[in-house]
C-alpha cells in the first residue's frame, strides 16, 4: 500500500523589513508579542525572497527620509516592498508611513508613491500651545489621534482601529507630516499647531506616524488587529 506523503507547509511569516533605517528591535519585539497566538512567524530580514514569501509586511522607519528611501533602494528591498503593496497586507511605521507617499519636503525626496500627497514639515514658529508654551519642532510625545470614518469601510472606522478607543492617546516623535491627497486615505488625525493626518490608509495599505511599539496597550491592539486584518 503507498504511503501517501504530504509536503510540509511553508509557515505563515510577518516580514519586519530591515534595510537599516528601522527602531527594529521595539517593532519586532511588539509585533512577536502579539503574534504569539496568532499562527504567524516574525522574521526580522533584510533578504528580498523573505519580504516575496511573506503572507504581510510591517515597514518601519526612523531618521531623515532622504536616508531610508536611499537605504531601501540600495538594500536591493525597494522592489520586494512594492510588489508586496500591490496584494499583501502592508504596515507603515514613522517614516516608513511616509515614504508610502509620493515626495516629502525633507531634502525634496520622491517617495514609493502608493498614496497621493505629500510629507510638509511642521511650520509652528510663533504659535502658541493651550498652555502658553510655544509649539516645538519636532512634536516629542503623546498625543492624541482621532480615528476617521469612511464611506468605503461601511461609514465605519478602519478595522486596524478594532478594540482602540477613539482619541487614544499614541507617541510621536516627527518633524514631518503627511497631506494624504485624497481625505478618504486619512484613516485618523491629530491636532499639533494644526490638523494633520497621524494614520493613511488605502486598499491593502495601513500606517502610522506615531510609535505603536512605544504606546503601551493600544499600540500593541493595532499591531494585533494587522496581524489579523483581511483587506
Amino acid at each position: 500500500m503507498a504511503v501517501q506523503t504530504t509536503a510540509p507547509t511553508a509557515p505563515r511569516t510577518v516580514a519586519v523589513v530591515d534595510y537599516g533605517m528601522g527602531n527594529l528591535r521595539s517593532v519586532s519585539q511588539a509585533v512577536m508579542h502579539v503574534a504569539q497566538d496568532s499562527g504567524l512567524t516574525v522574521v526580522v530580514t533584510s533578504r528580498p525572497e523573505d519580504v516575496r514569501a511573506a503572507e504581510r509586511v510591517v515597514l518601519p522607519g526612523q531618521g531623515a527620509m532622504r536616508d531610508c528611501m536611499r537605504e531601501l533602494h540600495d538594500s536591493g528591498l525597494k522592489e520586494a516592498v512594492l510588489e508586496a503593496a500591490v496584494n499583501k497586507p502592508l504596515m507603515g511605521v514613522c517614516v516608513g508611513m511616509q515614504m508610502l507617499l509620493d515626495h516629502s519636503e525633507e531634502q525634496d525626496t520622491p517617495g514609493l508613491g502608493l498614496i497621493p500627497g505629500q510629507v510638509r514639515r511642521f511650520r509652528l514658529e510663533g504659535q502658541h500651545q493651550p498652555d502658553g508654551s510655544r509649539f516645538k519642532v519636532p512634536q516629542m510625545g503623546w498625543n492624541q489621534v482621532r480615528q476617521m470614518m469612511h464611506a468605503h469601510h461601511g461609514g465605519r472606522v478602519h478595522p486596524v482601529w478594532a478594540g482602540v478607543p477613539d482619541d487614544a492617546w499614541f507617541y510621536f516623535v516627527h518633524s514631518y507630516h503627511a497631506c494624504p491627497t485624497n481625505p478618504a486615505h486619512s484613516a485618523g488625525e491629530t491636532d499639533y499647531g494644526l490638523r494633520f493626518s497621524s494614520a493613511v490608509a488605502r486598499d491593502n495599505l495601513f500606517a502610522t506616524q506615531f510609535h505603536p511599539e512605544k504606546s503601551a496597550e493600544h499600540g500593541l491592539m493595532l499591531y494585533r488587529n494587522f496581524l489579523a486584518w483581511r483587506p
